[in-house]
């Protein structure tokens, strides 16, 4: 039996790019609808939801979900720290893979950040640069949320140890801070780097996109994969087998 699923956000850039790359995937798209359109109708015909659309809507959608006993993808960025830690208790009643990046690429950079923050200790400062176009709302982006969130977990630190950017006076570099930049401009897709600085050597860890159908691909592939999932919050880790 074919793969039904509902685009949310079928208007945007990666809506329309989830719909290319389900049908090079022969996956039928069984709906697609964008704000305004009425959703519960839609899901109706569908197995699985993906949702690039606006935070503003996640709740409503994982509700919806929730209550059709639907699974759902969901790539969309921009929700508070609070107000993720409640959208993933409810995404947990239904089978969900919930990822800032679909990229194949991206999630062995989130395993290899992992190894390097593990392996390198303190005295190799943490610093991560993200780039994209200039139409993106939000910073960080969801890809480099996580791959901060994997050095402070490897780290023992929390939240406050993140400098987002740095003006003025800031005084010396401390070994516990963790760094964010975010640089906006033209048409770039996506790039991110992870740098470990230490006196004498620097590694980097560095993902270019050039093409966001990276990101739709991966997409389709977790609709594939969660539908025969118990409920549950993943990852594109488990999609992809990388869960160390």
């Amino acid at each position: 039996m074919a793969l039904n699923i509902l685009i949310n956000g079928a208007k945007g850039r990666m809506g329309q790019a989830v719909a290319a790359a389900a049908k090079a995937a022969g996956v039928n798209v069984g709906a697609a609808i964008d704000v305004g359109d009425n959703a519960a109708d839609a899901l109706a015909r569908c197995d699985v939801i993906i949702d690039f659309s606006s935070h503003q809507t996640t709740r409503a959608l994982l509700e919806l979900a929730v209550k059709e006993r639907k699974a759902i993808v969901i790539g969309t960025t921009g929700h508070a720290a609070g107000e993720r830690q409640e959208l993933l208790a409810l995404a947990a009643k239904v089978p969900c893979v919930w990822a800032g990046n679909f990229s194949v690429g991206v999630n062995l950079l989130f395993a290899l950040t992992q190894r390097a923050a593990s392996v390198l200790g303190a005295e190799y400062d943490a610093e991560v640069v993200e780039m994209h176009h200039r139409f993106k709302k939000d910073a960080p982006s969801g890809t480099a949320a996580r791959l901060l969130e994997i050095i402070l977990q490897e780290r023992k630190l929390d939240v406050s140890a993140l400098r987002h950017g740095r003006s003025g006076i800031t005084g010396e570099r401390r070994s516990t801070e963790v760094g964010i930049h975010a640089l906006r401009g033209g048409d770039v897709v996506g790039d991110h780097t992870v740098m470990f600085a230490a006196l004498g050597e620097r590694i980097e860890l560095t993902h270019k996109a050039s093409d966001r159908a990276i990101f739709a691909q991966g997409a389709v592939r977790a609709a594939q994969w969660v539908i025969g999932q118990k409920p549950g919050v993943y990852d594109m880790q488990d999609v992809l087998g990388l869960r160390s």
